[in-house]
C-alpha cells in the first residue's frame, strides 16, 4: 500500500510498505480520505515525531476485522480516533483523557495518510460509524470538531457570553461556528491576513478585527462597551497570541491556550492582574471519546458542516504540495483524497 512518510516539512515521500496484519481484536479500514491537521505544519512540533506516516483525521471503509470484533463488521463507513484512553486511570476517572497513559501511547498504525489503517484493540473504544446521511469530509471534521468541543466546555462557555477567537485559520472557524450554535451572544474573530478575516465574515455574525492594522484589545473592549471577552480562544501557540489573549480578557474571562508553544517559550504575565479579575488560563490538549461523540452528533445537527467550510482536495500524490499550501497560508486545509470519486467530485463543483 502507499503512504505519506514525514522525514521533514520539505521532505514527504509516497512510499510503499505492507498492509497490516489484523489482530483478533482489531479493524483494517481502507481509507477514503484524512485531513492535514494545523498541529502537523508546525516545524518543531511535527520535526519530533519524523520520520512518520502522518495524519490523524482518517475516515474509511472496513475491510476486515478480528474475529473477536463484535461491534463492527466489513462495509462499515467508520471514523478513527488515533489516540484512545484506558478509561480506567486515576486521569480517565476525571474525565481528563488525553493524561491518560494508554491514550498518549495510543495509535492508529501506520497513520491516516496510508490506503489502509488499522484500528488496534484500544483504539477501536474511540472509533465511530458514520451515518449515511453525511459525507466522507464531514467525517475527517469528527477529530477537530471533538477538539473545539473539549475546548469550548473547558471554557465553561454560556449562553450570552462573548468569544473571542484569536487566529482565523480552519480551528479558528471551527470554534467561531460551534460557539454560535452554543449560544455565544457577540462573535469576534481575530487574524493577520484579510483573506481569513473576510472568510470569518462571510459567517454573518461575525466581526473580525486585523491585528495587523489595529489594536486588538481596544477594538475588543469597544465592541463589548468595555466589558472585554467573556472567553478567548489563543489558537496559535505563540507568547505573543497568549498575550494578546490576556489582554483582550474582561473580568471573569477565561483564556484557552489551545496550540502548545515551544518547549524551551516562557511567558511574563501580570499576576496581580490575573488575580483581581479572575481571569483563568485554561490549556486544552486535543481531545477525548466523550468529545468525538458530542462532535458527531453537533455535525449531524448541521452547526459544522464541511460544505460550509472553504476546505481543498488533494490526491496522494499531491500530499507534499498540500502541506506546503496549508504551511504558507495559501489554503486553510487540505483533505487528501484516496477514493477517484471525490476527486472528480471536487473537479465537477469548480
Amino acid at each position: 500500500m502507499r503512504v505519506a512518510r514525514l522525514y521533514d516539512v520539505d521532505d514527504i515521500r509516497v512510499e510503499e510498505m505492507d498492509v497490516p496484519s489484523v489482530g483478533e481484536r482489531e479493524i483494517l479500514v481502507k481509507t477514503v480520505a484524512c485531513g492535514i491537521c494545523t498541529g502537523d505544519i508546525v516545524p518543531w512540533y511535527i520535526r519530533r515525531k519524523a520520520p512518520v506516516v502522518f495524519g490523524h483525521e482518517p475516515v474509511g471503509v472496513v475491510a476486515r476485522v478480528g474475529r473477536a470484533v463484535r461491534d463492527f463488521q466489513v462495509g462499515d463507513r467508520v471514523f478513527a480516533h488515533h489516540h484512545a484512553p484506558c478509561f480506567h486511570c486515576r486521569f480517565c476517572r476525571r474525565g481528563r483523557y488525553s493524561l491518560c497513559a494508554t491514550w498518549r501511547r495510543s495509535k492508529i498504525v501506520p497513520g491516516g495518510l496510508a490506503e489502509y489503517f488499522l484500528i488496534p484493540e484500544e483504539n477501536v473504544t474511540d472509533t465511530l460509524k458514520l451515518p449515511n446521511t453525511l459525507s466522507w469530509e464531514d467525517g475527517v471534521l469528527i477529530e477537530p470538531t471533538a477538539c473545539v468541543v473539549k475546548s469550548l466546555r473547558r471554557a465553561e462557555l454560556h449562553p450570552g457570553e462573548t468569544v473571542v477567537v484569536i487566529g482565523l485559520g480552519i480551528m479558528g472557524l471551527l470554534h467561531l461556528r460551534l460557539a454560535r450554535a452554543w449560544g455565544a451572544r457577540r462573535l469576534i474573530g481575530v487574524d493577520r491576513l484579510d483573506a481569513r478575516c473576510r472568510v470569518a465574515e462571510h459567517f454573518g455574525d461575525v466581526r473580525a478585527v486585523n491585528a495587523a492594522q489595529e489594536s486588538v484589545p481596544e477594538r475588543v473592549r469597544e465592541l463589548t462597551e468595555g466589558d472585554g471577552a467573556d472567553v478567548v480562544i489563543v489558537g496559535p501557540g505563540s507568547r505573543e497570541a497568549i498575550a494578546l489573549g490576556i489582554a483582550c480578557a474582561g473580568p471573569g474571562g477565561r483564556v484557552i491556550l489551545f496550540a502548545p508553544t515551544p518547549p524551551e517559550e516562557q511567558l511574563a504575565i501580570e499576576p496581580h492582574r490575573l488575580y483581581m479579575n479572575e481571569v483563568s488560563l485554561i490549556p486544552s490538549y486535543s481531545c477525548g471519546p466523550p468529545d468525538t461523540r458530542e462532535a458527531l452528533r453537533w455535525i449531524e445537527r448541521g452547526a459544522i458542516r464541511a460544505r460550509d467550510l472553504p476546505l481543498h482536495r488533494f490526491p496522494l500524490e499531491r500530499v507534499a504540495e498540500a502541506f506546503r499550501a496549508m504551511a504558507r497560508a495559501e489554503i486553510l486545509k487540505a483533505i487528501i483524497c484516496f477514493d477517484p470519486a471525490l476527486l472528480a467530485e471536487a473537479e465537477a463543483h469548480r
